[in-house]
């Protein structure tokens, strides 16, 4: 069996911009996990369908099965027992992943923080900035608390340095900055920028 470098539960945290691979890697790890004979549970936000309702999805056409939830409130019912993912087993799993905790609410930090404290692998794969450039809701909580960050990269598709931000565009132009933060999209809504090329749109 794989064993984690942390004894019992722990939080990783898979952050970076549009395009960066964040749902790449939480798909890899939770497949280390399947593959060690460990029982999985997977979220997504239910608002997320770009490319599959019901899996979490790479831009690269990876896919992993994933059950849509409206709130950190349905994540804590499934796990209750109030429907679950799971095949077999407990319906408290061995790893718990969540992909676009951005899109969740400040209840999501007490459920992962439980999660962890009982014994609970915990990962979560999320934008740390919205198309602003700012901290993008619960995330820096959960980056702060957690014992494992990974910051990927992207690249700009302007000089084709590392981005760490992520450019949303209406009609080929940048959004302005008091547009709503929340808006699901994929290339044709976002690029990833360098800090250089981003703009806020101030």
């Amino acid at each position: 069996m794989l064993k984690s470098p942390y004894a019992g539960g722990h939080l990783e945290v898979i952050v970076g911009p549009m395009f960066s691979g964040k749902s790449e890697e939480l798909i890899r790890r939770i497949n280390r996990a399947v593959i060690a004979r460990q029982q999985v549970a997977v979220f997504k936000p239910a608002l997320d369908d770009r490319y599959h309702a019901d899996a979490v999805a790479s831009h690269a056409g990876r896919s992993l099965d994933a059950l849509p939830v409206p709130d950190a409130a349905a994540v804590r019912a499934v796990l209750n027992g109030e429907g679950s993912l799971l095949s077999a087993g407990p319906a408290r799993p061995d790893v718990v992943g969540i992909d676009e905790a951005q899109f969740f609410g400040p209840e999501l930090i007490p459920l992962v923080l439980e999660l962890a404290d009982q014994g609970v692998r915990v990962i979560l794969a999320g934008l740390d900035l919205d198309f602003r450039a700012e901290p993008f809701g619960v995330m820096p909580e959960l980056l702060a608390r957690a014992e494992s960050v990974e910051k990927l990269t992207a690249i700009c598709t302007v000089c084709g340095a590392p981005a760490t931000r992520s450019q949303r565009l209406i009609g080929g132009q940048p959004a302005r900055f008091d547009d709503p933060v929340v808006l699901v999209g994929a290339q044709e809504s976002y690029e990833a920028r360098c800090r250089l090329h981003h703009d806020p749109g101030r």
